[in-house]
């Protein structure tokens, strides 16, 4: 069904389409940005469930428990 969908000329024309809209400034950031989040993607899937160190010093919210200040 999808054979062929990603052919060179296809590529090159969503390239050039990309190019247009975001301009060579951009494009270098954009494939950075793109590559950082698919590598923590594939460390966060590799991880499977670990809890990391940054998500346990996360405080939690204060609940007050008086009841005589409220209205």
């Amino acid at each position: 069904m999808f054979e062929g969908l990603f052919q060179p000329m296809h590529m090159l024309v969503v390239f050039g389409i990309a190019l247009l809209v975001f301009g060579p400034k951009k494009l270098p950031e954009l494939g950075k940005g793109l590559g950082e989040s698919i590598r923590g993607f594939k460390s966060a899937m590799s991880a499977k469930g670990e809890i990391k160190p940054e998500a346990k010093d996360v405080p939690k919210p204060a609940v007050s428990t008086d009841i005589t200040t409220q209205s």
